[in-house]
């Protein structure tokens, strides 16, 4: 069947007017509560096919006295049905997105062969024409939305929701969503949390790269409860046990009835300046601490942390002439023989304090823990740290840039090497953060190892997958390098623009990301799904994981999954 033969019962209007630059008008021959904001419409012209979404319905006549005037009342009810369908009636808006040249029916054997001979045609591209006057227009169904985002396969093909009207599936390419860096956002329960496990789910199911995720709330590795409904929820350990390592932060670490696999100690040498400067708001660091670090730095190297620590405040001795002088173990002896103001050493001192008796802060930690974790992703395992009692913001800042900043020095080596023909090409890695902007606001940006992943890593195979509630605190410079947003309902106006700044259609999509419904909606944007789109999310419940675990299959080698990602390839796009 051709794929312009669409059943009547989809057809809603035809073109009337509008271009590219503004949105097409379409005259709306159905009653308008059966078209909503939001809807994916198909119009057909000539030998194309054009994909866009509808942004507005507005109410029009051909005489305002007509509009203004309860015709109803005074006309035979034919004639007023007739009024209402021509002196009165409904436009809508549609913002083109897509264009695809005609070819047999999605579900049909000669959709294959005709892909096969005409593969670029087979592709959608970005509208660079317009429909013809009177074209159809006409509700998407499943088939169009599959040419469009694809069908769900178990691969690389995952369902993230549905469409709001009818509920046809729509699809995320998980290839895509990967090889670039990601966000999901959306306001305190608007279900980002749900969204991000649901899309994990699929991530560490497919196994097209390795996922560390940062757990500040423990929320992704253990089963826990809803904080609404008080139900519980699948955590990722419980459900790819095999799959997941589960890691606790500090000895002992255990999260009710489950262990971890292994818990992880930080070697106080492992920490650098960079790692404190990093704590400047959290630890309320003067503008003098950059000089005193780097003198202890220069002093004793990767002990400095230690040594410092070790030392005394206030102690003294008597010099020769039995006057009271800073003792040769104070801070106040180091900062006068190291050229440092004392009272800055001392503030610097007591600030630091803080971190110094930290469970998983040791003085000789084994690197065993660190090791562990990188060996588990190399081998197509996934990591959740869970950070257990160690959940506030000092904790999550040292720790994630700590450790992603020791893995991204080996993904790095790994990549050089494998260029240069010295070992396996490395497994690409996605690193998950939450409350990204804490790492990643404008004062933080420069100094994190994450904004750097944002802007350079996908070269050496290493992507973020960023979760946060104030998209608009996270530095626009690191926004503009995400692909994919996921977006749930948000309701500051600056939170919604940051979503969709440097997005084509801004202004339609802002009134559309403004009226999800919480915890039910999102908008698929950017750079890793074909077009925007609205959706019902998929629930996260115990039907999604009968579904995603149906068929279990084999995982694909992650060499195949790299090539087929692009990772390491010189393309700048």
């Amino acid at each position: 069947m051709d794929a312009m033969m669409h059943t009547a019962a989809n057809e809603i209007g035809y073109v009337v007017g509008g271009g590219l630059e503004a949105n097409l008008q379409v005259r709306l021959t159905v009653p308008p509560q059966e078209v909503q904001e939001g809807s994916f419409v198909v119009i057909d012209s000539g030998g194309w096919r054009f994909y866009g979404l509808v942004t507005d319905l507005q109410l029009g006549s051909t005489n305002p006295r007509f509009a203004d005037e309860q015709s109803e009342e005074r006309l035979p009810r034919q004639l007023a049905e007739l009024l209402h369908g021509q002196t009165l009636y409904t436009n809508l808006a549609v913002m083109p997105a897509l264009m695809l040249e005609r070819g047999p029916d999605l579900e049909t054997e000669e959709y294959s062969l005709w892909k096969n001979q005409h593969p670029d045609e087979a592709l959608p591209m970005t509208v660079k024409t317009v429909p013809s006057h009177h074209s159809p227009v006409l509700l998407a169904d499943a088939a169009d939305i599959a040419q469009i985002f694809g069908k769900e396969n178990n691969q690389e093909i995952f369902c993230i929701g549905y469409t709001r009207e009818q509920g046809h599936p729509v699809c995320l390419n998980l290839d895509k969503f990967v090889k670039r860096s990601s966000g999901i956002f959306g306001t305190t329960g608007s279900g980002k949390s749900f969204l991000a496990r649901m899309i994990l789910a699929g991530l560490i199911h497919a196994d097209h790269a390795a996922t560390l995720i940062f757990d500040m709330h423990n929320e992704y590795g253990p089963d826990s409860s809803s904080s609404d409904t008080g139900q519980a929820v699948p955590g990722l350990k419980g459900k790819f046990d095999a799959k997941i390592r589960l890691v606790g932060l500090g000895a002992r670490t255990s999260f009710g009835k489950l262990n971890a696999d292994f818990t992880l100690e930080i070697a106080q040498s492992d920490i650098t300046s960079e790692d404190v400067l990093l704590l400047t708001q959290a630890l309320n660091l003067n503008e003098t601490a950059p000089v005193v670090l780097a003198a202890l730095e220069r002093e004793f190297g990767s002990s400095w942390f230690s040594e410092f620590l070790n030392m005394e405040t206030g102690s003294t001795e008597q010099d020769e002439n039995g006057k009271s002088v800073p003792a040769p173990n104070s801070v106040e002896f180091w900062a006068n023989g190291s050229n440092v103001h004392p009272k800055s050493a001392l503030a610097l001192h007591q600030k630091l304090g803080r971190l110094q008796d930290k469970a998983y802060l040791t003085a000789a930690a084994s690197t065993k823990g660190l090791d562990d974790i990188i060996e588990n992703l190399e081998n197509g395992r996934h990591v959740v740290l869970s950070f257990g009692k160690n959940n506030n913001e000092l904790d999550y800042l040292l720790v994630t840039n700590l450790i992603t900043r020791k893995i991204r020095d080996h993904w790095e080596t790994k990549t050089e090497n494998f260029h240069a023909g010295k070992g396996k090409e490395p497994r690409p890695l996605v690193v998950v953060v939450e409350e990204a902007h804490k790492l990643l606001n404008r004062e933080m940006a420069s100094q994190t190892i994450f904004s750097t992943i944002a802007r350079e890593m996908r070269k050496y195979y290493v992507t973020l997958l960023i979760i946060d509630q104030r998209p608009s605190q996270i530095y626009d410079e690191v926004m503009s390098q995400l692909g994919t947003r996921i977006s749930g309902s948000l309701g500051d106006e600056d939170d919604i623009n940051a979503v969709l700044s440097g997005l084509p259609g801004r202004g339609a999509l802002r009134g559309m990301l403004s009226k999800l419904q919480a915890k039910e909606e999102a908008l698929l944007l950017g750079w890793g799904v074909p077009m925007p789109i609205p959706i019902r999310s998929r629930r996260y419940d115990n039907s999604f994981w009968e579904a995603l675990l149906r068929d279990e299959q084999k995982p694909t080698s992650f060499e195949g999954a790299s090539r087929s990602l692009g990772f390491g390839d010189d393309d700048t796009d």
